[in-house]
């Protein structure tokens, strides 16, 4: 397995990923979930990505479920998540206020069973809350050691532009990665996000 910088910061994450979007907590059972990511760590994979609106949160339990039974040491592992989606009807559970990113971390770590996770992606851009906002709140929880880092996903580049604009500013941390929608049919990234990320340092290296 080959292993590349996460942006500029000092995480290594492997060049091959292991989500959980539309499987765990949904249409795979947990138990073959779980042999899924045994497999995946044999070889070499050290980062489990979840969100989570993924299955409103069952994701996140099946992998909790699997960290309990201790075959392989938290420490060891990249773990994100990911907030922005409404998880109920409540108008304030959705987006990325502070009252909201508060709820969604304390929700994600109690679901995960776990102390902090490594990567909080703020999963699309909330037009109706200050990025300032956003920031410091996530700056907040850096230093309360909740998370350890924060990204984007699915930001245009100039969204992209003004959020280490407003960190900078603030002194605040900022986003380390940017996750967009990539495959061989939608490649639109590479015209300007990719670029943006990359001045930025928001793009994986090797």
């Amino acid at each position: 397995m080959k292993y590349r910088s996460v942006g500029k910061s000092g995480l290594k994450i492997s060049e091959i990923s292991l989500g959980s979007w539309l499987t765990y907590g949904g249409t795979v059972e947990n138990e073959i979930a779980k042999k899924c990511m045994a497999a995946a760590i044999e070889q070499g994979v050290n980062f489990i990505d979840s969100a989570e609106i993924y299955a409103k949160g069952e994701a996140e339990k099946v992998i909790a479920e699997f960290l309990a039974e201790g075959t392989v040491k938290r420490k060891d592992l990249v773990i994100s998540s990911k907030v922005f989606w409404p998880m109920s009807e409540d108008i304030n559970r959705w987006g990325l206020s502070r009252k909201n990113i508060m709820n969604a971390i304390e929700g994600t770590l109690e679901r995960l069973n776990l102390d902090y996770i490594d990567i909080y992606y703020m999963h699309r851009y909330d037009y109706m809350t200050p990025v300032k906002e956003t920031i410091e709140t996530l700056d907040d929880l850096v230093r309360d050691g909740k998370i350890h880092y924060w990204g984007t996903s699915v930001w245009t580049a100039a969204q992209l532009e003004r959020a280490n604009a407003v960190a900078k500013e603030l002194k605040a941390h900022k986003p380390i990665v940017e996750q967009p929608m990539y495959n061989m049919f939608s490649r639109h990234i590479e015209l300007e996000i990719m670029p943006v990320a990359k001045t930025h340092g928001m793009i994986s290296f090797r």
